[in-house]
């Protein structure tokens, strides 16, 4: 999952970034409301996490700019303004959940969970396709109800094709959930991620539409595999 992270503070945008990327994500990390406003005007994100008390405007005024160009993506406010007030108003303004800080990364993952749970329509966190399934809250991955161990990133791609079954995406997306900004993409990464999943998995599970992306497919009968 591709994440903004909004965080004047050092300290916790450095741990908290080196957490969320352990947990497989890809994090891009900004300072200020104006870089902030900038960011999520012209890239696209997964989830927004966003403080208030920010250089150079108001966490506010940067999730109203968000709401008011009809953009739907989830934000979470982490903030230390923990009145009543601020929740109202931080809830009214247009953010999913409102979480005061200090806080511990479980409730926040959780939150996340929740938070994209509620978005994409789904009644459980789970994620399934035919015999494979994927908790986010454990990151375990079973096939046919066995378990199977995958790598942060080979996981992250999984994911993503998870999320939306059926649905092509391209090199350019699954590399934007793999790396945040500054990190050097490898120009083979993807196949490389996807030709060790189809190991795990089987060779049928991830089709390749050439010169396009990669797809989840169905199994069918007497099916021998799919393009590298």
């Amino acid at each position: 999952m591709r994440l903004l992270l909004v965080e004047d503070d050092r300290m916790i945008g450095e741990s908290l970034r080196a957490a969320l990327k352990l947990e497989g994500h890809a994090v891009d990390w900004v300072t200020d409301a104006q870089a902030a406003a900038t960011t999520t005007a012209t890239e696209r994100f997964d989830l927004v996490l966003l403080d208030l008390g920010l250089p150079k405007g108001n966490g506010l005024d940067v999730l109203r700019g968000i709401r008011a160009r009809d953009d739907s993506t989830p934000v979470i406010v982490l903030t230390a303004r923990d009145g009543l007030g601020d929740r109202v108003a931080g809830l009214d303004a247009g953010a999913d959940d409102y979480l005061s800080k200090p806080f511990e990364l479980d409730e926040l993952l959780a939150r996340m969970r929740a938070v994209l749970r509620r978005h994409s329509g789904r009644a459980t966190t789970r994620l399934t396709h035919e015999e494979l399934s994927f908790d986010p809250a454990t990151r375990e991955v079973t096939l046919r109800g066995e378990p199977v161990m995958l790598s942060a990133r080979e996981l992250a791609v999984l994911e993503a094709l998870l999320q939306r079954p059926g649905a092509i995406l391209s090199r350019a997306q699954l590399e934007d959930r793999l790396y945040g900004w500054g990190e050097e993409v490898e120009s083979n990464a993807v196949s490389v991620y996807v030709h060790q999943l189809r190991k795990k998995l089987g060779p049928e599970l991830i089709r390749t539409m050439r010169g396009v992306g990669y797809y989840l497919g169905k199994r069918e009968a007497g099916d021998g595999g799919a393009a590298a």
